[in-house]
Formats: C-alpha cells, structure tokens, sequence
C-alpha cells in the first residue's frame, strides 16, 4: 500500500470550507457551550457597534442642531452603556474561543499521534519524521491560532458587515449601491486569488516540515558527520533548506498579505463615492447632514470589518492548508488489519510461509514464492548478501508488512488472525540497533509488559533471579534504578543492546527474532549476549540474522536468502560457499 504523503505539485487541490468545517465538526461536538456563549457575545458585541452610528447620527440632527445639552448628555450617556456592553462581551468571547482553541489543539493532537502509532512501519518508511513532527507540531498549531483568534473574528466581521449592508441600502438605497459597488468587486477578486493563496501557505507549511526533517536527519547522524570531518556539509545543507524555507515563508506572507491593500482601497472608494454622491444629495435637499455623517460611520463600519476580515481570510487560508497536511494522515487507515475469521494453515509447524511472494510497492520483488516452516525450539540463520530479503523475511515472519501474494501462519493460524498484542506476545523482535526510553533501565525492561509494569521492584527483582537474569542486571552501576536516555545516559552499546536482550528474554517469546543484533558489539559482549538467550525456555525458537557467519555456527538450519528464494544451505561451508558465489555474481 501507498503510504506517501502529498507534496508539491501532487498537493493541490485539498478541502473547500464545508469539507473543512465538515472534518472540523467532530472536533467541536464538546464546545457547544462555548461556542454559542461565543457566537451570542458576537452577536450582541456588532449589534452594539452597529447601534452606535445610527446614535451619533441623532445626536447631530437633534441635540446638536437644537443645542439641547441635556439631551445630548443623555445620548452620551446610552453612547456609553452601547460601547462599554461591546467591550465587555468582546472581551468574553475572546476567552471563550481561547478556551475551544486549545481544546481543539488537544484532541487534534491525541487523534494524529495515536493515528501515526497505528499505522504500519511501510508508512514511517516512506515519509520523513521531520515532515511528520512539523505537522503534529506547527501545522496543528496554525489551526489552533484560527480558532482561537480568527474564527470570532470572522464570524463578528460577517455580522457586522452583513447589519452595515442592510442598513446602508435600508436609509438610503442610491447611496447604499454606490458604498457597496467597491466590495463586490474586491468580492470577486477574493475568490479568484483564493487557490493561490492557499497553495502557496501550504508551500509554506511543507517547506518547513522538509527544514524540520533535515535537522532531524542531521542531528541524528551528528556523530557520522564529525567522524568525517564534515561540518560544513552540515551547514550547507541546512543553508539550503532554510533558504527553501525562506522563500518560500516569503512567498506565503507576500500571499498572505495582498488582501489587507486591495480593502483598503475598496473602503477608501467606498467612503469617496458616499461622499461625493452625499454632497450631491444634500444640495438636492434628499438628505441631512447627519444623516450623511451617520451613513458614512456605516460605510466605515462596513469596510473596517471587511478589512478585518481580509487578514482573517489570509489565517483561514493558512488554517486550511494546515488541515489539509493533517488530514492527510488522519484519513489513512493501516492495511494490516486483523482477520478475526483467517483460515487456519501450516499444521505441525511454529511459523510457515506458504508461497509468499512479497514487494515494497511497484518495485522489485523481493521474496518470490517462498515456502518454509520453522519448528518450535529449534534456531535458524537467515544468511544472504546485503538487500538480498533478510529482514524483509523477518519482518514479514513479525507481520510488520503482510505478503503480497501467499499466507504465513502462526501456530496453525493465519499471522492475519492474531492481534497486535498478542502477536507481540508472541514474537519478539531485537533489532541492530537497540532503542531504549529516557527513564530507568526497569522502566525499558518493563515496557509494553501489564505484568512486568505492574510488579514492584522488589518482585521484579524476584523474577530477574527466578529466570537466572540478576547477575546480568548487577552489571549496571545502580541496578534497575540506572537512568537510560536524555542528559544522564552513561550506556555503553553493548549495555544498551543488553537492555534490549534482557526485555525480550524477560517475555519468553515463542519466536525470538535477532537481526544483526550483535553486529556492533564485542566478542566478550557478544559472549555476553549469548549468556543471556541461553535463558530462554527450551522450546523459544530462534530466527538469527548475521553477515558474521561464526554467530550462527550453533543453528540447527541455515537458509540463504537471495534472487528472491530462501534456500537450505545444509551446511557452514555450503552457506560460505553460496555467499561467495553471490558476491561474485554481484
């Protein structure tokens, strides 16, 4: 299955605002509260502000003309009252949606990690972290910002520029036309700039996510690059794509920005031909001079939201891009779905495949109807030539991928059938290079296992004895309490790779699978390591992986893995011979 995110040109497109509020929708279900507190501070904050033109208006006509201080004072003091209920419910419906912004942000986040833990290792092979990170991190974030900040914004500005047009046309239709014929041309300009807007934002946000994924590459491999000497291919790489960075941020602030102009202007059109045509109907005798003062604070009140609303359109813009990179993962499902009802298979047999077939994608194939059966208890050695399946035949055998043709069955069931736990219970997996938690070295012996998690550590301390493990735990300085990972990690590799060891053997897996896991260890580490499977119940059955061909001399079956076939070697010699002939071959 394709896994790959979209980037660049195969990114267009995307959701429209309803398919973006429709896949926002789920996440509001627990603000109702909030949001109709909010939407009614909207409401009842643009009333106030539309009231108070229409106000000062009659002021002008009535206490002003008739020098009526009193009444003016009184019109003051409403004027007041009508500007202060603006501020107050302003004030609480920017809490309100602050409230629903971060809600929003925590339960969007919650959904994309625990969607990224249930997808399968094809996907984290075919993306990179980086990009994953930034759109967990930023891209969530921009959509939090439109919440919390833009969306009350939008819907006020809609509210007040819709009550502004009402009333422009409603007190004088002639004057109403001529205010609002700038707007439905700056309208129409709006939606035919849109789409780019939104592809250069979203540009932008994957610009980013390639300088987040090259840092995370770089940083990871820091200690190969000092090795080498090579810094400054470090520098030069992360100058380029800051500098793609760059342009492209300018690119989609330079976007961004052409809105907030273009309404400028229009409500600058807007105000000139009131006036004008205003000016022209007072020396008709059509309209009062307060009434031309009160209709041109209604066109301000009409354009200052609309230019409002042009920056939160350009948020919008940004907010939809961002959905769109999260949404992307959040529509993925994972193929290696469990098969409640998968045939049963492979009788006699551990683990059988059953003319597998398997290929990454549309590439080459790497294993090619391939038939084997492992026996409870006894130790196999996969050799082969590098990219030659090895791993592939591991993983398959783990169901970290399923095959693209044929079955595998686990003790006499389809692999398919069993879930993730109790595969994992099944199965266990110790890889070339041990990856351990920041914590303590019982928290990494613990980790996954609701038994081992919930021993106290006096009680684990009895298992590790009981299983014959203390002696290998007492290697490291503070025993269990030894902190592994973050700013305090004096692990050694082999220590580490101990660890991983310790965890599997701790499981009594019913297939322990070691690929290359002691390739970067010494040979009295690796004697070590050896100590320690030798704990492993009598009827675990061990599937070795090793271009180190003295590792495996203990194994009861040697299969080459090669040309798409697994191949019985028989013998050491044999295997040492079909390697050479393999590498000549190459």
């Amino acid at each position: 299955m394709d896994y790959k995110l979209k980037t660049g040109e195969g990114a267009e497109g995307g959701k429209t605002l309803g398919s973006a509020a429709r896949a926002l929708t789920p996440l509001l279900a627990d603000e109702r509260t909030n949001l109709i507190i909010a939407i009614s501070c909207v409401i009842i904050s643009s009333a106030a502000s539309l009231l108070g033109p229409a106000i000062v208006a009659r002021v002008i006509d009535t206490a002003m003309a008739k020098k009526d201080y009193g009444l003016l004072l009184k019109y003051s003091g409403w004027l007041s009252l009508v500007y202060l209920l603006a501020l107050a419910t302003s004030y609480l419906q920017t809490l309100r949606m602050g409230t629903v912004g971060r809600n929003v942000l925590y339960k969007m986040r919650n959904g994309l990690f625990t969607k990224l833990s249930n997808l399968p290792i094809a996907f984290f092979a075919q993306n990179r972290a980086g990009d994953l990170i930034s759109r967990v991190n930023s891209d969530t974030d921009k959509i939090n910002q439109f919440f919390a900040q833009a969306l009350m914004q939008f819907f006020g500005s809609a509210f007040l520029i819709t009550g502004a047009a009402i009333l422009l046309l409603t007190f004088n239709w002639r004057l109403g036309i001529a205010a609002l014929i700038p707007a439905l041309t700056i309208l129409v300009i709006t939606r035919l700039i849109s789409p780019w807007v939104k592809r250069t934002n979203r540009a932008g946000l994957e610009a980013l996510g390639a300088l987040s994924g090259d840092i995370s590459e770089s940083l990871a491999n820091f200690k190969v690059i000092v090795a080498f000497g090579r810094t400054d291919y470090f520098r030069e790489k992360f100058s380029q794509a800051n500098e793609r960075n760059y342009k492209a941020s300018i690119a989609a602030g330079m976007a961004s920005g052409v809105f907030m102009p273009l309404y400028t202007l229009a409500g600058s059109a807007g105000g000139i031909l009131v006036l004008a045509f205003g000016v022209w109907l007072i020396s008709q005798g059509a309209l009062t001079v307060g009434l031309l003062i009160g209709y041109l604070l209604y066109v301000t009140a009409f354009y200052n939201p609309l230019r409002q609303l042009a920056t939160v359109w350009s948020s919008l813009q940004m907010a939809m891009a961002a959905l769109d990179r999260v949404s992307e993962v959040l529509s993925l499902e994972t193929d290696l779905v469990t098969v409640p009802d998968a045939p049963k298979g492979g009788k006699g047999a551990l683990l059988a495949f059953d003319h597998v077939s398997f290929a990454y994608g549309a590439g080459k194939t790497v294993l090619d109807n391939v038939t084997l059966t492992l026996e409870r208890g006894k130790t196999y050695a996969l050799v082969g030539p590098t990219g030659g399946g090895k791993t592939t035949t591991a993983m398959l055998m783990a169901r970290l991928y399923d095959p693209t043709t044929g079955a595998v069955y686990l003790d006499g069931r389809d692999i398919r059938g069993f879930t993730p736990a109790e595969r994992a219970a099944k199965i266990g997996f110790i890889l070339q290079e041990p990856f351990l938690f920041a914590g303590t070295v019982r928290d990494n012996l613990s980790y996954g296992h609701e038994g081992l998690t919930a021993l106290s550590d006096e009680d684990l301390a009895a298992r590790l004895t009981a299983q014959g493990l203390d002696g290998f735990v007492a290697r490291f300085n503070e025993g269990l309490a030894t902190p592994v990972g973050g700013a305090g990690d004096t692990l050694s590799l082999g220590q580490k790779q101990l660890v991983a060891f310790l965890r599997a053997v701790l499981r009594e897996p019913e297939i322990l699978i070691l690929d290359e896991a002691t390739a970067n260890i010494d040979t009295v580490t690796e004697q070590l390591l050896e100590e320690v499977l030798g704990r492993l119940p009598a009827s675990t059955t061990k599937v070795i992986i090793a271009h180190r061909l003295n590792t495996i001399r203990e194994a009861d079956d040697i299969f080459f893995v090669g040309g798409g076939a697994l191949t019985e070697a028989g013998s050491m010699e044999d295997a040492m011979a079909m390697l050479l002939s393999s590498k000549r071959a190459s």
